[in-house]
């Protein structure tokens, strides 16, 4: 075990503490962010950010209810214009919900004891990701929405392989998942960023990675994480969906997982340059992405079955993606990796054309979901489950690689643009056989099927009449055999 998974277990366990004073998850690790901000501008020396007397020492030094009451003020200052614009942007409308003095004591107590010299050297930024990805794995927390697996993240990397100068966007940030993996790619293959001039890396460090968060609490966790990896770049609190999406710079790479569902009340999108106005999150998410790419640029979205083939505007669409793009692969997902059980998700990759039409010739489909594990707790997704797709979508991030279609046997095929057309524009393309569902191919005709179902019914609404009849008379069994739609039996 290492000293920072060490310590994200240590800080884990106070969640526990809390619940008496009926705090929740997400409550706790935004409660925590508050903390650990103050104890890591402190750590890290860089307190003169932060106005002098609501630092990390003046809460330590104070006790019992003046601690609670001095916390609940300074988080309403470190919140106004007086601090500085990062700081100012975590604190926005904090509030605590912690009650008891005591529990705030047992926080403060807990984090100062802490290992923070081994936590400085494997990476404050490690250890703030390791406590998210330890709040989304809790499926009580409902954290799991604003939470990618971090294996499926560093594949999608991989792949698109971001460069160093390029500009990188996520438009549903989260807590910054994206970015953050994009950033430690290039630092990875950079020296850390010394490979590069003084100009490239201020480039890196301050404009590379931008985006947008929607939920004010995702975006303060975002901030943090952002900061302890040394990345300054513009994430701002708002709507993609809006004016705010509008603003954004056009990109060389997108990365994200758009949030899925539709908008409230199922209005449109507040946007006036969407072709194809819909109230489906992920297809509004889907369009802004496509035309907010830099010619040549390329991207990979997380996206649910529904968008491969909804009809309507999700046709119009997904003919615009191909027109526009080259839609050259999609990776079909297992199912239960993501906090939401059984939704099905896919991995579109695809590259922004220099012309407006005919961009996709043909679309290669990895089924990553038939025929695989449970995942979950017992079956934790690891990057190891990707290797032979990774293998089969070749080094070129624009999936120029050379191929080659498995068959039908096989996890990768390859349709051609008219195939797709002649589908209606339908991607949810299947064709391996699901092992774990009998075999259709020693079933009854459906005509024996039809008739076995209504003998059952006929006995069942008999059984119930006969009840009725027991308990209310036979007008009231004739009565609830109409209100159902069964046939009443003579």
């Amino acid at each position: 075990m290492t000293a920072t998974t060490d310590i994200v277990q240590k800080l884990w366990n106070l969640c526990h503490v809390l619940r008496d004073d009926g705090i929740t998850y997400l409550q706790y690790v935004t409660e925590l962010t508050y903390l650990l901000f103050l104890k890591m501008m402190q750590e890290t020396n860089q307190e003169s950010q932060l106005p002098e007397g609501y630092r990390w020492g003046d809460l330590v030094s104070k006790d019992g209810v003046e601690q609670l009451t001095f916390y609940r003020a300074a988080l309403l200052h470190l919140g106004s214009e007086e601090a500085a614009s990062r700081v100012q942007a975590i604190f926005a409308n904090a509030q605590t919900a912690l009650k008891q003095p005591r529990i705030l004591k047992k926080l403060v107590q807990s984090i100062d004891e802490l290992d923070w010299y081994s936590a400085k050297e494997e990476g404050l930024g490690d250890l703030y990701e390791g406590l998210l990805e330890k709040n989304a794995s809790e499926k009580k927390s409902g954290a799991g929405q604003y939470f990618t697996p971090r294996p499926l993240i560093d594949c999608m990397v991989a792949l698109i392989q971001p460069q160093p100068g390029e500009l990188v966007q996520d438009p549903a940030a989260g807590t910054g998942g994206f970015l953050i993996a994009a950033d430690r790619d290039i630092k990875k293959r950079t020296d850390d960023l010394f490979d590069l001039s003084e100009a490239e890396q201020s480039f890196q460090r301050h404009q590379a990675f931008y985006g947008i968060e929607l939920v004010q609490d995702a975006h303060r966790l975002l901030l943090m994480n952002m900061m302890l990896h040394g990345i300054e770049g513009a994430v701002t609190l708002g709507d993609t969906l809006a004016p705010d999406g509008q603003r954004l710079a056009k990109a060389n790479v997108i990365l994200t997982n758009p949030p899925f569902g539709t908008k409230k009340g199922g209005g449109l999108p507040s946007r006036d340059d969407f072709t194809y106005p819909t109230s489906n999150k992920q297809l509004a998410f889907l369009q802004h992405i496509y035309r907010s790419l830099k010619p040549g640029g390329r991207a990979a979205v997380v996206l649910p079955d529904n968008v491969l083939f909804e009809d309507g505007q999700g046709r119009s669409i997904r003919a615009d993606l191909m027109d526009k793009c080259n839609l050259h692969t999609i990776l079909r997902l297992p199912t239960c990796i993501f906090y939401a059980q059984g939704v099905k998700t896919n991995v579109l990759f695809f590259q922004r054309g220099t012309t407006e039409k005919g961009n996709t010739k043909q679309v290669w489909l990895y089924d990553m979901r038939t025929n695989m594990p449970a995942f979950g707790k017992r079956t934790p997704l690891t990057r190891e489950h990707f290797k032979e797709f990774e293998q089969c979508y070749g080094n070129d991030p624009n999936g120029g690689s050379k191929r080659v279609d498995q068959g039908e046997e096989g996890r990768f095929r390859c349709f051609s643009r008219e195939d797709i057309a002649k589908r209606g524009e339908n991607l949810d393309i299947s064709w391996l056989r699901d092992e774990s569902l009998q075999s259709g191919d020693d079933l009854p005709e459906p005509e024996v099927i039809a008739t076995e179902i209504m003998e059952k019914l006929r006995i069942a609404t008999k059984e119930m009449e006969a009840l009725i009849v027991l308990l209310e008379g036979e007008e009231a069994a004739e009565a609830v055999s109409a209100s159902v739609g069964l046939p009443t039996v003579e």
